[in-house]
């Protein structure tokens, strides 16, 4: 198994407490500002995930990578010391963790890598959540253990659970994900982080939240009984100066 590069990134445990307040469509909404990357392609999920545990709002971590396949009952068999190996791997690296599982079954179902063991085992070593392509069980239980689960859909059984291979790339919604690599997730799915986009991502968000605020969405709400043409040149305005805004700050026009 490959082990991942000590952290690079320059966040402070305040700082991802910080970046955790918000949405991640708002942290996405600063991320389109400050990254090289193309924010209609890269960084987010292709594909839908399901949250089921939407109340306990975003979480932030660094990613834990593993593979799994349920269907095979060989795995076990040719590494038997696997779950010991994978949980010393996971231990030894610096959190929060977000634990990251490529099903190697889908789209076919088989069994859960999650329940209620497996959160309670990963929360006590620095995991804050998961993002799997596969499914999970013991929703209630990995909620009461206060482990987030961002997954395609829930099933009865683990079958043949074990892990096959960790700290290695994996691929999950349509997006690859490297070991270590900072991802932000809640209800609407994730988005991964640079290095170098992490220094300046809360600024950016908390400005450009700010902007929305101060101008078009100002401008929605103090329509009320204003004629509708008055509504519509209020709006274009808001708009114009949300865009001049970001470009001061930025250099970009940013949504509107």
């Amino acid at each position: 198994m490959s082990r991942s590069a000590e952290n690079p990134y320059p966040l402070s445990h305040s700082d991802l407490l910080q970046l955790k307040r918000w949405n991640t469509p708002t942290i996405y909404n600063g991320w389109e500002q400050i990254t090289k990357r193309d924010p209609a392609a890269d960084g987010f999920n292709l594909e839908e995930t399901h949250d089921f545990m939407p109340q306990t709002g975003p979480m932030i971590g660094y990613a834990v990578t593993v593979l799994y396949e349920p269907s095979k009952v060989g795995h076990r068999q040719k590494n038997p010391n696997g779950w010991d190996k994978y949980r010393r791997y996971v231990a030894s690296l610096s959190g929060p963790k977000i634990v990251v599982v490529q099903d190697l079954d889908k789209p076919r179902t088989v069994g859960s890598f999650w329940g209620e063991v497996n959160a309670n085992t990963h929360r006590a070593l620095g995991c804050v959540g998961t993002i799997t392509d596969g499914a999970i069980r013991d929703v209630d239980e990995m909620t009461n253990a206060g482990f987030k689960a961002l997954a395609r859909r829930l099933c009865v059984g683990h079958a043949h659970s074990h892990p096959v291979d960790w700290g290695v790339e994996v691929e999950v919604f349509g997006r690859t994900i490297r070991p270590g690599q900072l991802i932000h997730a809640d209800k609407h799915g994730f988005l991964t982080i640079e290095p170098e986009e992490a220094v300046s991502l809360l600024d950016a968000a908390e400005f450009m939240d700010a902007n929305e605020c101060q101008t078009v969405i100002a401008a929605a709400r103090a329509a009320a009984g204003k004629p509708v043409d008055q509504v519509l040149d209020e709006m274009a305005e808001a708009g114009r100066q949300f865009a001049k805004n970001t470009k001061d700050k930025f250099g970009k026009q940013g949504e509107w």
